[in-house]
This record gives C-alpha cells, structure tokens and sequence, in this order.
C-alpha cells in the first residue's frame, strides 16, 4: 500500500514539476538572451511573494519527487530495505528541501538561513 502511495505522490510532483521547469527555463533564456545581470535578476525577485511561491513550489516537488525515485533505484539495485531505506529516503528528501529552501529565502529575501 505504501507504495502505490509513493507511485503516485511521484506521479502528482511529476505533474506539478512539468510546468515549473518550462517557467524556470523560460526565465533563464529570457535572463541569459537579455543580457541581465545576476544583480539585476535579484533586485527583481527580491521581496517577490510570486517567485517565492513558485520557487518555493518547485523546491518542494524536487525534494519529494527525488527522494522517492532515489527510494525505488536504491531498493532496486542496492536491496536495501526496510527502515534503512526509508531513513535514506527522508535524509535526501529532507536535505534536498533544506539546500533548496535556503536558496529560495537568499534569492526572495536576500539572506541566508
């Protein structure tokens, strides 16, 4: 049951990631085609609640997307199982978020955690 439940929560951050990575690809050409500086990319997302909640969103998706899908190949070609490999899961799922949380509040409030 557990996993038909992770199938699926990968599946749904799937979904969710699809149209963040168009955004944040849109973004970067857009950045790297106009010539802006990174100075100049962080005095707009800078006290932005929009790109907070978008970056925010799609930090949260990784984390939980990449933890699982590392959960499936570690048990796959590693055999590892039971706690050990629901302790790594939340290890990556946790330190994904916390790197990717941090990056989040720098670019949105300018500081780190």
């Amino acid at each position: 049951m557990l996993t038909i439940r992770l199938y699926m929560l990968q599946r749904i951050t799937a979904l969710l990631m699809a149209p963040l990575v168009i955004g944040h690809l849109a973004v970067m050409i857009y950045a790297i085609q106009g010539g802006i500086s990174a100075e100049e990319i962080l005095g707009r997302t800078q006290g932005s609640l929009a790109w907070f909640a978008f970056y925010g969103t799609f930090v949260a998706a990784v984390s939980i997307h990449g933890a699982i899908g590392l959960r499936a190949v570690v048990h796959e070609w590693g055999g590892v199982k039971g706690p050990a490999l629901e302790v790594l899961m939340w290890v990556v799922g946790a330190g994904l978020f916390a790197l990717g949380a941090r990056a989040v509040w720098a670019v949105t409030f300018g500081g780190g955690l």
